[in-house]
């Protein structure tokens, strides 16, 4: 599964903005969040669709972001690990 190309990253950009606006994080790439120093967010894409990954204490957290509801509940678990409503 390769990281996301600026095509997938623009399906997503709705959701990208949002994310780009909690506090505490750091956008070095686009579509690529750190968190303090450690890689926090990516994003992948291969046919099945647009995949997000967030750092969740020392793993990592593979969530599909195609739909509306997926990357609404992407984003409500970005917030929850980040401690942000």
């Amino acid at each position: 599964m390769k990281h996301a190309g600026e095509a997938a990253l623009g399906a997503i950009q709705p959701m990208l903005a949002e994310i780009r606006q909690l506090e505490g994080l750091r956008e070095p790439r686009p579509g690529v969040f750190y968190r303090t120093s450690s890689a926090f967010i990516h994003f992948h894409e291969d046919p099945a669709g647009i995949f997000a990954d967030v750092r969740r204490e020392r793993e990592w957290v593979r969530l599909p972001v195609n739909t509306a509801s997926e990357r609404r509940q992407f984003v409500r678990l970005v917030r929850k690990i980040l401690g942000t409503k």
